[in-house]
Order: structure tokens, then sequence, then C-alpha cells
């Protein structure tokens, strides 16, 4: 029976390409995997946004930072909202902290979730074993996606018997702050999917934009090769770090240079993302990695979480 619904109303969002919200899906629970930053972020504004949610990770001791994290992230943003209105503060608390539960295995949560957003670590064997195991235990209207920053969504699907119902929802760090949301369609995933991704998103409060799954999607394949570049440029003496940063901060109108951005995004998780792509696309240039960024890598300067990377702090 889901089968023959699913491709009716697939049909219908076909051929009503202007009404295609109507299509969408409500989401009423979310589960988020993965307790780091990204998803305790996820499930934070998923709960503010009146949504049921649960994060799991199998880690208890990361579950409890990660509500730690989000309460204190909740009460800035209580007291930004409500001022003086200590009740309305309070209100605003209770109900968002109640709307999110944790657990520790994720088969059982997924039987009773309308979407499941991953957030683990970026490994495809990794993501595959898990998508294995949710694949099995969840019911087929169940949506999956990856909220992976540079992996293939449909090489992470491909374990899966979902494909239709499987895209990616890149959000942004940090989480309750940007406003920006990229939603991934593969070749498989069906116009509803899209739909109800795309509705989900505008209920986050984000800024939802369509991309096709294609590396680094839209941010990330602009972004990381420019960091790529202005590293090159610095590598042949054009300018000095501090020199090219102020260049693109006062000509081009960036808030912050390349090679600050670098330090803060992470020079490992920059070179992480080149290394995954220049593999899968050799010819490429522009995604081979530059021998500085190995090296500080090397060197343990990972930019500001270490203390150090193109900058000292």
């Amino acid at each position: 029976h889901y089968f023959i619904q699913s491709n009716l109303r697939m049909l219908a969002c076909r051929n009503v390409a202007a009404a295609v919200t109507s299509c969408a899906r409500a989401i009423s629970h979310v589960t988020v995997i993965g307790g780091g930053l990204m998803g305790s972020g996820i499930t934070q504004v998923a709960a503010q946004t009146g949504h049921k949610v649960t994060l799991v990770d199998l880690d208890q001791n990361i579950l409890d930072q990660s509500t730690q994290r989000i309460s204190k992230s909740l009460q800035r943003v209580a007291k930004k909202k409500f001022g003086e209105d200590a009740e309305g503060a309070k209100g605003f608390m209770e109900s968002t902290m109640g709307a999110i539960s944790t657990a520790t295995s994720a088969g059982p949560v997924v039987e009773g979730t309308d979407l499941v957003i991953e957030a683990i670590v970026e490994n495809m064997a990794v993501k595959h074993a898990l998508f294995k195991e949710l694949d099995a235990a969840a019911p087929q209207n169940v949506i999956f996606t990856s909220n992976t920053s540079s992996l293939s969504i449909a090489e992470i699907a491909a374990v899966t018997s979902r494909k239709d119902r499987f895209g990616g929802l890149h959000f942004f760090n940090p989480v309750p702050v940007m406003k920006l949301l990229e939603v991934i369609k593969t070749e498989d995933t069906s116009p509803e999917t899209m739909a109800t991704l795309m509705s989900f998103g505008k209920d986050m409060g984000k800024v939802a934009i369509q991309c096709s799954d294609t590396p680094g999607f839209v941010v990330n394949r602009l972004l990381v090769p420019n960091l790529a570049e202005a590293i090159r440029m610095l590598e042949r003496g054009v300018a000095t770090a501090q020199d090219i940063d102020t260049a693109m901060k006062l000509g081009a109108g960036h808030p912050m240079g390349p090679l600050q951005l670098a330090d803060y995004v992470g020079l490992d998780t920059a070179l992480f993302i080149l290394q995954g792509w220049h593999e899968k696309y050799p010819d490429v240039e522009l995604f081979k990695p530059p021998e500085t960024l190995q090296r500080l890598v090397s060197e343990g300067k990972l930019g500001n979480k270490s203390g150090e990377g193109f900058y000292k702090y």
C-alpha cells in the first residue's frame, strides 16, 4: 500500500509543479544521529521550532554534554528573545527542552520517527554501516538524510532500499545562528521527498536552497578551492597571509580573509575535504591539497582550535 500511495503522490508532484509544497509531508518527529556540535545544534533548532527530537549517540557522556550545551545555548536565546520576561523565558526553556529526548540506540527510535538526520564522522564506511542498520529498522515512509559537507549523498544512500526517500540536509555551524540550509537532491530523490525536506527547512527557520549531488554542493564547492588557492598564492610568495586576507576583506567585501577563514574552519577539515575530492577527481587541479596545508596539519597546527595555523591565537 505504501508504494502505491507513494507513486500516486509522486505523479501528483510531477504534474503540479506550481503547487509542489502541497506534496510535502508534515514532519513531527526528528531523529538526529550524532551528539557532536552539529548534531546538538540541529537538535536545538528542531526543538525550538516545534518538533519532537530524539538525539542519538552511542556514548551517554556525549549525550549528557550535548544536552548541557543545548541548555546553555537556549538560555542565551531566551535572554535575547524575552529580556526581562522571566516567565516567558522559563516557558520557552521548558517547552524546548521538553521536546528533546536522548537514546544510545537508534533502532527503536526510528520505528516511530518521520525524518532521520545523520551527523556523524565523515567516513563513508561508518555511514554505510549506520544506514544499513537504520534501513532495516525504520518503516518505509521514514525519510533519511545526511548532514555531510563533502561526501556524495547518492553513495551514502546506495546501501539502503529507499533511495527515493534519501537526500542531503547540509546545515552550517553554528546551526542556531547560520540561516542557510543546502537541500541536496540525488538522481533518485523523489519530488515528494524534496518538497518535504524544503518545507522542513523553512519550518526550521532556515533559508533552504536546492542543490544537486555534486562535490561540496554549493558553498564548499566554491569555498574550499578558494581557500586552497589562497594557500597556493602564499606558497608562491605573491603576498603575505595578512595582505591576502586584507585584500579579500577590503577588495571583495568578505568579512574574513581566506587564510583566517581556513584557520576558523579547521585546517584538518579543509585538508580532509580536499583529499577526498582529489582521490575521487585526481585530474581536477583545484582539488589538489597544497603542500603547506598538509605540513601544518601534520605538525598539529589546525587553526583556531589548536591555537595556531596560518596565525597564532
